[in-house]
């Protein structure tokens, strides 16, 4: 079992124990559970869709840290933890009768490869599972909160100012174990997936933290009726995340449209740019690059190829790799100008232009690029084990002008891990492509 299981593992033991430890105790104040509680359900049911926002339900984070950090009279962590779970799980049920945010159309799968034989009798990832990250972060923070929450509401008696520096002490700690449950349920490796929570924490983390911490202060104040009034900017902020996922889903519709005009017009193969995308994606991943650079370079990958269309000839299989140097970069300058052109970000024009050149002069996301890039090239589409294999050991031979060594390792690694890529466990005989 490995750590990614131990952990979902952990945390579902524990959700559970604390949902059956408040079902047989009873609820302790009712009425401040079931306003929290709602607080929670309408945060979750607005969560914002996937995307380069790490906080996808502000709203929900705030109103389950603000319960865990109640005063005296406040809940106690299993009940804290149940809380904010039946509040996830409610409203994860409701967000499908709700108008939705516009998500990119998803493009074809790609046709299965057959997986060497000790491997086609695993058991395929069921598609729930990626359900229970949120849920396992949820109530290991709640639980958290609330469990360091506990000595401040006994003999203690801390009120005021002193009261908020320690819940802001607190919630630094809860954000630190978020950190580190979210990076360990993450596909990234633990180390960077780590760093990129930690770095989100200064944004939306911040905001979300100091939500709870509001909330509880206003509530031990004023009474539940001060709940929606500081929960009406979550709500307000939450909403306009919505607004902007809508925008970027559209954006990425155009983009994944302009890569498209390439094969429609005969000057790629069918599906090469979602394949360039994919892959690209997930070598980023493994480097640990965060959300928004993520994003960036799957839109990069997918217009790498759109300055093919200014050729009046037609590079034969649309693969660039074979060409010389000068007419790869011309092809890419061109490519570039293109994409300024559609309003794209400038990182996104310069990685598309600047893929052609040694890959010391290319920003990371520009390597990847490449290197996916030509690995399609070489391959193709479900191409025999040996000439994949064969692929990646002509690009280990060249990395000392065109491909980056990191880049390379990372893009093995990738290809090893996916049950659909296993043709790395074959023994290729390493002879070159033909």
């Amino acid at each position: 079992m490995n750590g990614t299981a131990v952990v979902r593992v952990a945390g579902v033991v524990w959700v559970t124990v604390a949902v059956g430890w408040t079902v047989c105790g009873g609820v302790r104040d009712p009425a401040a559970a079931g306003v929290f509680c709602g607080v929670v359900v309408l945060g979750e049911a607005l969560r914002v869709p996937p995307g380069a926002d790490r906080e996808g339900a502000p709203l929900a984070t705030a109103g389950a840290l603000g319960y865990a950090l109640l005063g005296p009279g406040g809940a106690g962590v299993p009940q804290a933890v149940a809380v904010a779970c039946a509040g996830a799980a409610l409203g994860t049920l409701l967000r499908p009768h709700l108008p939705a945010v516009p998500v990119a159309v998803p493009a074809p799968p790609p046709v299965p490869v057959p997986a060497p034989a000790h491997r086609r009798h695993a058991r395929p990832a069921a598609r729930g599972e990626a359900r229970w990250g949120p849920a396992v972060r949820r109530g290991a923070g709640v639980g958290f909160a609330a469990l360091c929450c506990q000595p401040l509401h006994g003999e203690t008696r801390l009120t005021g100012a002193a009261l908020a520096a320690v819940s802001v002490g607190v919630l630094a700690l809860v954000g630190l174990c978020d950190a580190a449950v979210a990076a360990a349920l993450g596909p990234r490796p633990f180390a960077a997936g780590v760093g990129d929570e930690l770095r989100g924490l200064a944004g939306m983390g911040s905001a979300v933290c100091a939500g709870g911490v509001v909330l509880a202060l206003a509530v031990g104040s004023a009474g539940l009726w001060a709940v929606p009034v500081v929960a009406l900017p979550l709500l307000l902020t939450q909403l306009g995340l919505r607004g902007h996922a809508a925008v970027r889903a559209t954006y990425r519709q155009t983009v994944t449209a302009l890569a498209r005009a390439t094969e429609v017009a005969g000057y790629t193969p069918v599906g090469h740019a979602r394949r360039v995308g994919e892959l690209a994606t997930a070598v980023g991943r493994e480097l640990g690059l965060p959300a928004r650079r993520l994003m960036l370079l799957e839109y990069a990958a997918l217009m790498h190829d759109i300055g093919q269309l200014s050729l009046v000839d037609p590079v034969p299989r649309g693969a660039t790799e074979p060409l010389d140097a000068g007419r790869r970069e011309a092809i890419a300058v061109r490519g570039g100008e293109v994409v300024r052109r559609t309003g794209a970000p400038a990182e996104v024009a310069l990685i598309v232009e600047v893929q052609a050149r040694p890959y010391r002069d290319q920003p990371l996301a520009g390597r990847i690029v490449r290197a996916v890039n030509d690995f399609e090239d070489l391959t193709g589409e479900n191409a025999a084990p040996q000439r994949r294999l064969a692929a990646v050991e002509r690009m280990r031979l060249d990395t000392d002008h065109t491909y980056d060594p990191q880049v390379v390792d990372a893009l093995t690694r990738v290809l090893a891990h996916r049950p659909t890529w296993a043709w790395l466990d074959a023994r290729g005989d390493g002879k070159e492509l033909g």
